[in-house]
Order: C-alpha cells, then structure tokens, then sequence
C-alpha cells in the first residue's frame, strides 16, 4: 500500500462524518502533499483497483466527502495562494485552499471572489467547485461555475491535464457538451477526477455595501417584498414600485429567514433584539457599480420596505465590513446551530436532514406552503426555513430526534420534492447530489440524461473507481 495511505482505525474514524449526519469509514486515509502525490496515488489505485473519493473539509450535506470503500483523499494540504493578477483579474488556488482565504487574498489586491457559501470557513475551493457551490451572493454573481477559468485534474489513471475554457465567441465543432471540459468537472462531486488546482476569475471590489435587515410580520408579506425588490433590480420593474426605488437599488443577496430560523438567531445572539411582531425577516447587501448613489439606494429600499408592511422601526442598517461580517455571523448560526442539534441525535439513529431545492423565485411562497402542508399532514414538526429565496431557493432544516422520525420523515421529502420538480423545479440547488440525495435523481433527470453521464463518467474513470455513491 501507498505511504502516503493510513489504516489507523482512530485517523480513519477522524474522517468518517461530514455535515450530513452520515457516518462511513474508509478503508484508508490518503494525504497527499501535492499534485505529484495525487498523480502517485491514483496510479497506485488503479493499479490495485482501490476506489479514491476526494475530500476538502468536508462540510458537505448530502455525504460526498465521506466514504466506506477504498480510500479517502485529503486534498486539505494543496493550500497554495499565487499568482493573482490584477490586470487579467485572476489567481491560481490549490484544491485545499479555504474558500473565505481565497476571497481575503482577492480583497487585499483590491478584487473580489464572488462565491461565497455560508460554510466558507469550512470549506476548500476544491470542494466548491465538485459541487458548484453558491451562496447568498449568487443572487448577483452565479455560482462557482462562473467564476472558474481553468482546471487542473488528475484523472482516475494518474495522468494530469489542463482544461482551460476557451476564449472563442464561435464554435461550432462537434457537439456542444465538448466544447468547454472545464464544465466537465465543475459539479462533478469527485466522480471523474480529482481538482489539484484551480485558475479562478475575479471581480472588482464593490465601491460601497450597505447590508439591511428588514423584519416583517409575516413570511408571505416578507416573499413578496423580495420579488418586488428583485423586479425593481432587473428590469421587470412594477410600475408602482419604480418611483420609489428609482430604479437605483443593487441587490447582491435577498436572503430570507422564517420566524423559527429568526428564533435561532435571537438564541445565538439574546443582544440580537428583535420584538415579538417579527415572524421574518428578509436580509440584503446593496452593491452597486461604480457611480452608484447608495443614500439613494438606501431611501429606495425603505420606501420598498414600507410598501410592503415591513416593519420600519425594526430595521437594521449594516455598514463597513466588521458590521457586514457580524450580519454574516448571524446568518450562519442557522445552518450551525441546526448541525449542534442534528449531531445530538446520532445515538438514536436521528440527525439533521436538510432540503436543497429551488422553483422559479415567483411560485415559492407556494412552494413552501405546499411543504409545511405535507409536514403538517404526516405529524412531521415542521422545517427551519432560511436561504437564498431571490433565487427561489429555500434550505429547509429538519431534527429527526431517532430513526423512527427520520424514517417518517423521508416520504415527506420524496413527496415535496416530486411536487417541486412539477412546479419547474430542482432537486439540489447547490449542495448536489452526493449519496443522500441520490434516489431523488430520477425525479429530475430522465433515464435518457443519466445514460449521458454514465458515458462521460465511462470514459474518464472506465473502472468506476472515482468517488463510488456519489451522484450515480
């Protein structure tokens, strides 16, 4: 066996939960220092036909960076930083690189890394682009995807390669899907090769960012208020809003919390007053180009505000990036708290169990209802509910206290998802599929689309040893 693989019963147990709840014991640990060890193991695995499923951090929530078969692939040490260029606006990132580090090296050049998934302390570069991850800014600036000029992959043999997207306007050889390799990867979640390194594309520094915290009285009332603010920014703009926003306001983010997500707040943070009359709130970032008037912006938001029965006393301004971080904080108590309580419940067979879709942004009001209705009939205690719903994309979090509760719960899911797919939707926003969210992949992706993905996967990784349970 490689050197670099460790059977060490206590380092394997080190590396057997991620933020799903699951937990799976790898046959061996694999830390490899740099790509020339990634190269030497993967040879060495498909010599030995060992399946290899890589891993960041391993923050994910559907158990992709988890695993009981073959070896488990730390890619946590390939942290290097280099080359930004500021004129090109991009730099070169190691697979293990944390995401918030990368975004603070963009800052200090004067530039902007525009993903920024909520877990981006505790996640890897790598690990965002296996799952094309997001976040609360993708409102503006779409998700990883977006934002990844070039890849450098060690395939399932050991050979490396350099995809790099092309800068051609026109082609129109062969068929579109090998056009760009690059988008072979990204989202792939470990199952066709193994991200080394990345060349990521960066965006200028916002000349200002105002962040406010506007409190409804209902979750219905603070949806419609997050359509408006959306159509006033761009371009479908309701006549009866554009004089009062002027057309001027430039959201980044329309952020949604539940009266139990707002709960949790108050519990992460009791100087957090927030009057009893708050059942939601809705949290946004002003950002405009260069020029952009932001006392403007900033009196066109409460006027939307106000338009829609937000509660104006209760607004919260944040500005400067210290005050922005502390809203930030506030945001990912959610997520964090809700693992605290979800990992309490692995002794009795429960966990955290967290839904990841989306429907166009106009239908989530109905979404969500039809959602809490099937909880309601099934006797299940209804979901936290946070997350990106300018996007029309909810997180949906669940306590299943044992497994008598979390398997009353799985039907719920199955069924809400179904109804999710037939209102145009999708099944994992951002998070994948990994090995949680497999079976729903035959609600959304015809037999047709997954043979499609089985060739691609036949062809770069022919002994199906790549990252096994995941997606496929």
């Amino acid at each position: 066996m490689h050197g670099l693989v460790s059977t060490d019963l206590d380092i394997r147990r080190t590396f057997a939960r991620d933020w799903s709840g699951m937990e799976l014991v790898a046959d061996g640990i694999a830390r490899p220092r740099d790509a020339a060890d990634v190269r030497d193991l993967l040879c060495e695995a498909t010599a030995t036909r060992t399946p290899v499923t890589p891993a960041g951090l391993q923050s994910s929530t559907t158990g992709a960076s988890i695993t009981d078969r073959g070896w488990l692939l730390s890619l946590a040490a390939l942290t290097r930083v280099h080359d930004i260029d500021v004129a090109r606006r991009t730099m070169r990132v190691g697979a293990g690189a944390r995401v918030a580090e990368v975004r603070r090296a963009a800052a200090e050049a004067g530039l902007l890394f525009a993903p920024d998934p909520t877990s981006e302390e505790e996640s890897t570069i790598g690990g965002a682009i296996a799952c094309n991850a997001s976040g609360a800014r993708s409102f503006r600036y779409g998700a990883t995807r977006a934002h990844v000029r070039a890849l450098t992959v060690v395939l399932a043999d050991g050979t490396l390669h350099e995809f790099r997207r092309p800068a051609l306007e026109k082609n129109t050889v062969g068929y579109p899907m090998i056009h760009d390799p690059v988008d072979w990867f990204v989202g792939s979640e470990g199952t066709l090769g193994v991200v080394v390194e990345a060349e990521l594309g960066l965006l200028p520094l916002p000349e200002h960012v105002t962040g406010l915290a506007i409190p409804f009285r209902s979750a219905p009332d603070a949806l419609a208020f997050i359509v408006a603010a959306r159509e006033s920014a761009y371009g479908a703009i309701n006549p009866v809003f554009a004089p009062l926003t002027g057309g001027g306001i430039a959201p980044r983010c329309l952020e949604f919390f539940d009266a139990r997500a707002v709960e949790l707040v108050r519990e992460y943070d009791p100087g957090t007053v927030w009057s009893d009359d708050v059942r939601a709130i809705v949290y946004t970032e002003d950002a405009g180009p260069l020029g952009h008037d932001s006392e403007a912006a900033l009196d066109g938001w409460l006027a939307l505000a106000e338009v829609h029965a937000a509660l104006a006393d209760e607004i919260r301004v944040y500005e400067g990036e210290s005050a922005l971080g502390d809203a930030r904080r506030l945001r990912h108590a959610v997520p964090s708290i809700m693992n605290e309580r979800g990992a309490r419940c692995r002794l009795q067979g429960g966990r955290k169990v967290s839904t990841d879709w989306a429907v166009p942004y106009r239908r989530l009001t109905e979404a969500l209802d039809m959602a809490h209705a099937l909880a309601d009939a099934a006797g299940v205690e209804r979901s936290v509910t946070y997350g990106h719903a300018g996007n029309g994309h909810p997180h949906q979090n669940f306590i299943a206290r044992n497994a008598d509760e979390l398997a009353r719960l799985q039907p719920v899911l199955t069924e809400t998802l179904t109804r999710v797919v037939a209102m145009g939707g999708t099944v994992a926003a951002e998070h994948g599929i990994g090995k949680l969210k497999q079976k729903w992949l035959p609600l959304q992706a015809t037999p047709l689309q997954v043979q499609v993905m089985r060739s691609l996967k036949q062809a770069l990784d022919p002994h199906g040893l790549m990252a096994p349970g995941n997606v496929l």
